[in-house]
C-alpha cells in the first residue's frame, strides 16, 4: 500500500525493510483458494512453547470437528480457566496451529487451558456451520471440564479477525441458548459486519494487510447472495445483534489503520450501552493484525501485553 503517515514509524521500518507479500482473495475460485490453503499449511510456523502440553481432540458428530486443546505441562492440580479460541483467516483460510505461539502464551502468562477450534470453512461449508462447530467446542469444553481439568465456571471465549466475529457470535449463542455460561470474550480486530458500509471499510482499499476486496470476498463466501441485505442473522455478523445486553464482560481491540476499526469501536460501544463491562482498545497507527506480523516491536509488545493482562484479570489467574 502507499506508505500512510499515521503508520507506525517503527513498524513502517520493518515493512520497508521486509514488505509483506499480499493475499490477494477477491479474485480466486475455489481451487485457487484450496492451493492456497494448501501452501499456508505446508509454511514453516513457530511451535507451541517448551512448556505447553498440545493435545487433539475430535468433537462427536458426523463431521468431527477438532479442537486443539493447550495446558501447562506443570499445570496445578486445581482446575484450570478456560479460553474456547477462534483463529482468524477470513472465514475462508487458517488452522489453530496458525495461533501456536499466541495461546502458548495465553497458557504460560494468564495461568489457562485454551482450547482452539478448527472450525469448518466457507465457502465449502457457509454460515451457520463455522460459528455451529465454535459453539459445539464451547459446549463439549463444558461438558468435559473434567477430563480436561478445567473450571466449567471460568470459561471464556476469544479470537482474531472472523475468529473475533465468531467469538462474539458464539457469546450470543451461549446467552440465548441458555449457556454454557462465560465469564469473558475476548475480541481482537474482530469481523462484525458484513455490510461494509462504514467510513473505513470504505477507505482501506489498500492496506497492509487485509483490504476491503478481501473482506467483500470474505462476507460473500459465508454468507453467499444475502451479504450486505436485510436477511442476515446476528449469529453470522454480530453487529447485526438488536439486543447486546445479557452478554459476558469483554476486551475488543483495533488498529487504527484497518478496515473493521469503525465497526469494532461501535460495537463496543454498543456493548456499553447494554449494560457490558467493556475495555476497548484502538492501536494508534497499526494495521490488520499487527502484533502477529510484527510481534517483537514496541506496539505489537503492548498489545500482547494487554491481552495477557486482561485475560488474567478476567479468568483469575496469577497476577503480574
Amino acid at each position: 500500500m502507499p506508505h500512510d503517515p499515521r503508520l507506525d514509524p517503527e513498524m513502517a521500518a520493518a515493512l520497508a525493510a521486509d514488505p509483506l507479500p499480499p493475499t490477494v482473495l477477491h479474485s480466486l475460485d475455489r481451487e485457487e483458494l484450496a492451493a492456497l490453503r494448501a501452501a499456508r499449511a505446508d509454511a514453516a510456523l513457530p511451535p507451541p512453547a517448551d512448556g505447553v502440553l498440545v493435545t487433539d481432540h475430535r468433537l462427536p458428530g458426523p463431521d468431527r470437528v477438532r479442537v486443539r486443546f493447550y495446558r501447562p505441562r506443570e499445570a496445578p492440580s486445581r482446575p484450570l480457566p478456560c479460553l474456547v479460541w477462534i483463529h482468524g483467516g477470513g472465514m475462508v483460510l487458517g488452522t489453530p496451529e496458525m495461533d501456536d505461539a499466541r495461546v502458548s502464551a495465553y497458557v504460560l502468562e494468564a495461568g489457562c487451558a485454551v482450547a482452539s477450534v478448527d472450525y469448518r470453512l466457507a465457502p465449502e461449508h457457509p454460515h451457520p456451520a463455522p460459528v455451529e462447530d465454535c459453539y459445539r467446542a464451547l459446549r463439549w469444553t463444558a461438558e468435559r471440564a473434567g477430563a480436561l481439568g478445567v473450571d466449567p465456571e471460568r470459561l471464556a471465549v476469544g479470537g482474531i479477525s472472523a475468529g473475533g466475529g465468531l467469538a462474539a457470535a458464539t457469546a450470543l449463542l451461549a446467552r440465548d441458548r441458555g449457556g454454557p455460561p462465560l465469564v469473558f470474550q475476548l475480541l481482537l480486530c474482530p469481523m462484525l459486519d458484513d455490510r461494509n458500509s462504514t467510513a473505513s471499510s470504505k477507505e482501506f482499499t489498500e492496506a497492509v494487510t487485509w483490504p476491503r476486496a478481501n473482506n467483500l470476498y470474505g462476507w460473500s463466501a459465508l454468507l453467499g447472495p444475502l451479504a450486505g441485505g436485510d436477511e442476515v442473522p446476528p449469529y453470522a455478523a454480530p453487529a447485526r445483534a438488536a439486543d447486546l445486553s445479557g452478554l459476558p464482560p469483554a476486551y475488543v481491540d483495533v488498529g487504527e489503520l484497518e478496515v473493521f476499526r469503525d465497526e469494532c469501536a461501535q460495537y463496543a460501544l454498543r456493548l456499553i450501552a447494554a449494560g457490558v463491562s467493556t475495555e476497548f482498545h484502538l492501536w494508534p497507527g497499526a494495521f490488520h493484525g499487527f502484533d502477529g506480523v510484527l510481534p517483537r516491536l514496541s506496539l505489537p509488545r503492548r498489545a500482547a501485553g494487554e491481552q495477557i493482562a486482561v485475560l488474567r484479570r478476567a479468568l483469575g489467574g496469577p497476577t503480574i
